[in-house]
């Protein structure tokens, strides 16, 4: 089955209040994900890895190590990525996190506060293009991660709980150089923490 551009799951312009332009969600949900959709659709036909589970593809093709991954790899893991960071924000000001997930994060970081200031610095310390994760790890524990380029947490045996996308296409229109701004204001007002315990729930 081809993979398909999901729509997303409010209108373009329903966080442009929160900090995320319609402009910004245009061209990276309507270009940059549509394009890794189109390319990986491109690469994987005729291969072994047609019709494969998504998760399967991208274990398959990550390289431990390498300095580049193939272009399977890259459009199909950013296929993966941006599908699950759409639903990982949400509009709506005064997003409460929910009680489990908020004890959860408090045993495993110290405080809510805590978490954030980790998971700004993950982002902000990741060199050039990549993401920061906040992840269920192996072990069972909270953990918080970065990532270059495409790869991801499923490479890792590890279930994604949060992920943002620190590849300037997502912040430069509205934030320019500002990544740490960007990231902030992400945790602040941007994030679907309801989603966030949902994945938890079924971690």
């Amino acid at each position: 089955m081809a993979f398909e551009l999901p729509d997303l799951p409010y209108p373009q312009d329903a966080l442009a209040d929160l900090g995320m332009s319609a402009e910004t969600l245009h061209y990276h949900h309507d270009l940059h994900h549509k394009a890794y959709v189109d390319t990986g659709n491109k690469l994987v036909a005729g291969t072994e890895w047609e019709g494969k589970p998504i998760e399967e593809i991208i274990r398959g093709n990550y390289q431990p190590g390498a300095v580049a991954q193939n272009g399977i790899f890259n459009n199909v893991a950013q296929h993966w990525n941006h599908t699950q960071f759409w639903q990982m924000m949400g509009p709506g000001e005064n997003k409460k996190m929910p009680g489990e997930l908020e004890a959860r994060i408090k045993d495993a970081f110290g405080s809510v506060d805590a978490f954030k200031e980790q998971f700004v610095a993950a982002g902000v310390g990741q060199f050039g293009s990549g993401w920061a994760w906040l992840v269920v790890d192996t072990d069972g524990t909270l953990k918080i991660t970065k990532t270059e380029n495409g790869v991801n947490p499923v490479c890792f045996g590890q279930t994604a709980l949060l992920g943002c996308d620190v590849w300037e296409h997502s912040y430069y229109i509205d934030y320019r150089n500002k990544r740490p701004v960007y990231l902030q204001n992400f945790l602040d007002r941007l994030v679907n923490w309801e989603y966030v315990a949902e994945r938890l729930s079924a971690a």
